[in-house]
């Protein structure tokens, strides 16, 4: 009787899987946005236009002009964006690593995340912007979505491309 090896797994090279070259390019920045916009909102900071912190001063220029409920602080919002500056931000620098080493292990962190924000951050943000009271709901919907949708879109690409085992060994 002759024993013999599992099949090895290959991945395909990253050249060959583009759709992971945008999400190394779209994760990278989310990492950005983190820094500059989450860790203000996590840390509790007032926004307001005359803070000698410029990250302050950025994102009160984005809430006083489109979104209010961003610059009154509800608690249940820092949770929110003190989770994204502090916890999907280690998982964006492990997501590029894995998709740059091809690394399939990722994959079960992914699908977390990827409902994790779609269910617990998308859903309760979009609602209070869309349909909140006064001070609470964005006045200009367009520009809202310009900047806050590419969070729900991306998450959902992800789970979609997580949705079998190996990703790394196909193309989609």
């Amino acid at each position: 009787m002759t024993v013999t090896a599992p099949p090895q797994v290959v991945n395909l090279p990253l050249k060959q899987r583009p759709m992971d070259i945008v999400f190394l390019v779209v994760f990278s920045l989310f990492i950005v946005t983190c820094i500059i916009s989450d860790s203000v909102e996590g840390l509790g900071l007032d926004q307001v236009a005359d803070s000698p912190n410029v990250l302050v001063q950025w994102n009160y220029w984005y809430a006083s002009n489109f979104d209010p409920l961003y610059q009154s602080h509800p608690l249940w919002l820092r949770f929110i964006s003190g989770t994204s500056a502090f916890v999907y931000v280690v998982f964006y620098v492990l997501l590029i690593i894995s998709i740059v080493r091809g690394w399939n292990g990722i994959q079960l962190p992914s699908v977390i995340y990827a409902t994790m924000i779609i269910a617990l951050t998308g859903i309760p943000i979009f609602g209070v912007e869309f349909f909140g009271g006064p001070g609470e709901a964005t006045p200009n919907i367009p520009v809202f979505l310009a900047f806050n949708l590419p969070y729900i879109v991306f998450p959902l690409l992800l789970l979609i491309r997580m949705r079998k085992p190996l990703p790394f060994t196909r193309r989609w």
